[in-house]
């Protein structure tokens, strides 16, 4: 009896512990607002979307935020999910629907205080005609949510004009490697590098070199003296993820007010980030400047909240970031983290250390600015007169126009850093003459403009080379501490084996250049082949075979070749690093893995690469050319166990746009997949694959007459259609 009692009771206690827990960690999400809430701004804008045969949507408007109220409902139509979970990132608010994953992203809008800036900021920084065009774009959004309600996330609507600002405010640093930077001082395993006054004749405390992030993409220009027939040509070829919050999708914006562009956008941007308008085009290929500085901090060790600079004690900026962490349903818990500035920047204590940060794109509002002025520019003059605002942090510029006119701008908000210092290391933290303030004027950004050469390309890799002729950009024109890069990619390397200087591209050779498969000389790729060949496998009867098969490789991935799944596969580990953080194999080791895994998988060392690289989607699978830091890029996601590996970045909306002699324009795209991206049951989902594997496109849509030639629906978002 005594026993069923205390049993009894036990249950009680635990079932009243769950009911208290319970009540603790009640937090429902509320209920989103009313259609008719949703949709009372949309009245305001007028827009007519034209889907084409490919499903891509050409927008039309008297003003430019009637275009972009266009542009968020049709991207919705494509995308609804990503960008909602776009701004849940940017909002901190994340953990909320994902959980525990999602909190670290949340922290970090915390720690940049992305909306204690913009919401100070948003009237003073923010432009009215920026203003207008997110008014619009949040309005289309809204839209769209009012008439599909069970597609929103709860909780999330409705979207706000300073959603699209924060995004941008958020994201862009996240493009030069910021978020490298992060992922180490958030690392309990960090070794600092200290960097000491130059005047002790000392470089550094402890030596740690840092990883570079993953990065990629190609860009070619072709001056009309470079062209076999007079034709200036721009290829477009920005290396990103095939699904998520930074894949492309494609739409062509025309208003009255002088937008008619079209090219690419992420989830929740209003402007084409790069593309071409009638009157010129630009790539964007990401650069790895360094353009962050980490500050080892001293602190008070009778008050954490303190730390020295310039001989005093200095209160660190505190606050505290409440992260709701979804646990089920309506259950989440509330953590609780310590946020901390200096006057250097957002602070991250780990174990070992303290460390503030200093980074370009600190606060800056006005990247949407600065878009809408590329998207409009017609001529190299009002081009270069947007990118000197400098608003944008990073990102490599290749520009061609309709004149002939190309460039290359190794675009950048370099810190105004004092000399002498090697800013590369940490930073001692307890000095004020080393938090710099403001950056580099324009005029000192690197820029070639019209080489000799009349070809320009970039492949991530320094900028001095830029050209393959005579007049590339010098060292030591620009001083260390802009921190500019100093490394090249195979694909840069592979470039230069394939140039002369002199010789003239007609369109075909272009193309060749850009769908290149191989592998170059000095490229990581051979040294990990050097290793594996010149071993001796005498001792190793099982790999007998292997190293002849590899020594007769010509180093291309084509779809046909029956070396390059070996080479490739032994290559991939060493390539993909330095954005895995995986340390490779010896490659050696490399060597025995890739045999080991073709003899499981086909039971050969010589399958076509095709049947080992796919391009997957639904349903569709097809063989593709390519791999990581090729030309033609293609990365996989994994090395699988089914013995497949399954595209998931590189390649993806390219673009090929033309000037002929007289001045008549024609461009070429293509998708890696399609422009519904998440409607499996759209015929866009996979429409352009086949083309796209095949190194084949579609003919970009110009003129209104055309558009509604191949039109499979038209509508206007909000009115009756």
């Amino acid at each position: 009896m005594t026993v069923k009692r205390g049993l009894k009771w036990g249950g009680v206690l635990l079932l009243l512990g769950l009911m208290v827990a319970a009540v603790f960690l009640w937090d429902p999400l509320p209920d989103n607002p009313s259609s008719e809430i949703l949709a009372a701004n949309a009245s305001k804008y007028d827009a007519e979307i034209i889907r084409d045969d490919f499903g891509v949507p050409h927008i039309f408007g008297k003003t430019d935020a009637d275009v972009t109220f266009g542009v968020a409902y049709a991207h919705a139509e494509d995308d609804f999910l990503t960008i909602q979970e776009s701004v849940a990132a940017t909002r901190g608010l994340l953990a909320r629907y994902k959980g525990g994953d999602g909190a670290p992203t949340d922290y970090i809008v915390a720690l940049f205080d992305v909306w204690d800036t913009v919401n100070a900021n948003y009237e003073s920084e923010v432009s009215a005609d920026v203003k207008a065009i997110a008014d619009a774009y949040v309005a289309g959004l809204n839209l769209y949510a009012s008439e599909n309600p069970d597609k929103i996330m709860p909780g999330l609507a409705p979207f706000t004009s300073k959603d699209v600002i924060a995004g941008s405010l958020f994201k862009t640093p996240f493009f030069y490697g910021l978020d490298g930077t992060l992922l180490e001082l958030f690392s309990d395993d960090r070794m600092a590098e200290i960097a000491l006054d130059p005047g002790t004749g000392e470089t550094a405390w402890m030596v740690s070199p840092r990883r570079a992030p993953p990065r990629g993409s190609n860009a070619f220009a072709v001056a009309p003296s470079r062209s076999t027939d007079g034709t200036t040509r721009l290829i477009i070829n920005s290396h990103q993820p095939m699904e998520g919050p930074v894949a492309w999708w494609e739409a062509h914006m025309v208003s009255e007010e002088g937008l008619d562009i079209q090219g690419g956008l992420f989830p929740g941007s209003p402007m084409v980030l790069h593309g071409f308008n009638r009157d010129l085009g630009w790539a964007n290929t990401v650069s790895n400047p360094d353009l962050s500085d980490v500050y080892k901090l001293v602190i008070n060790p009778d008050n954490e909240n303190q730390y020295r600079l310039d001989g005093k004690w200095e209160d660190f900026e505190v606050k505290t970031a409440k992260i709701r962490i979804k646990i089920f349903g309506p259950f989440a818990y509330t953590a609780e983290r310590k946020v901390l500035r200096s006057k250097h920047g957002p602070v991250i204590q780990s174990a070992k250390g303290s460390f503030a940060i200093r980074y370009a794109g600190m606060g800056e509002m006005r990247q949407n600015e600065q878009r809408l002025k590329l998207n409009k520019a017609k001529n190299w003059e009002e081009f270069n007169a947007a990118m000197s605002m400098n608003a944008l942090p990073s990102i490599n510029y290749v520009y061609a126009d309709r004149e002939g006119t190309i460039a290359f701008i190794h675009n950048g908000q370099y810190p105004d850093r004092i000399e002498g210092w090697d800013w590369t290391k940490d930073m001692p933290g307890d000095r004020s003459d080393l938090i710099w303030d403001g950056y580099r004027p324009y005029e000192n950004v690197p820029i070639l403009l019209n080489p000799k050469s009349g070809f320009i390309f970039n492949s991530n890799n320094q900028p001095y080379d830029a050209t393959d002729g005579p007049d590339n950009l010098k060292p030591a024109d620009f001083p260390k501490s802009m921190g500019l890069q100093t490394d090249q990619t195979n694909r840069s390397l592979r470039i230069m084996e394939l140039t002369d200087g002199t010789t003239k591209f007609d369109r075909e050779t272009l193309l060749a250049m850009k769908f290149d498969t191989g592998y170059a000389k000095r490229s990581q790729a051979d040294k990990v082949l050097s290793a594996v060949l010149e071993h001796d496998w005498s001792a190793e009867p099982e790999m007998a075979a292997a190293p002849k098969h590899l020594l007769e490789w010509d180093r291309q991935m084509d779809i046909k070749n029956r070396h390059a799944a070996l080479g490739g596969l032994t290559v991939v580990h060493e390539i993909t690093a330095r954005f895995t953080k995986i340390p490779p194999p010896d490659p050696l080791d490399a060597f025995r893995q890739a045999v080991a895994y073709l003899n499981t998988h086909y039971g050969r060392i010589d399958p076509e690469w095709g049947e080992v690289n796919r391009l997957v989607r639904g349903d569709l699978s097809l063989p593709v050319s390519g791999a990581s830091d090729t030309l033609r890029a293609i990365y996989p996601a994994e090395i699988r166990d089914d013995g497949k590996l399954h595209a998931i970045a590189g390649d993806t909306w390219i673009a090929m746009v033309e000037w002929d002699k007289d001045g008549k324009q024609s461009a070429s795209v293509i998708h890696q997949f399609g422009n519904a991206t998440l409607d499996k049951n759209s015929p866009h989902y996979a429409d352009q694959a086949k083309l796209f594997v095949t190194e084949k496109w579609r003919t970009a849509l110009f003129e209104r007459e055309d558009i509604e030639a191949v039109a499979t629906r038209r509508y206007r978002p909000g009115r009756e259609n």
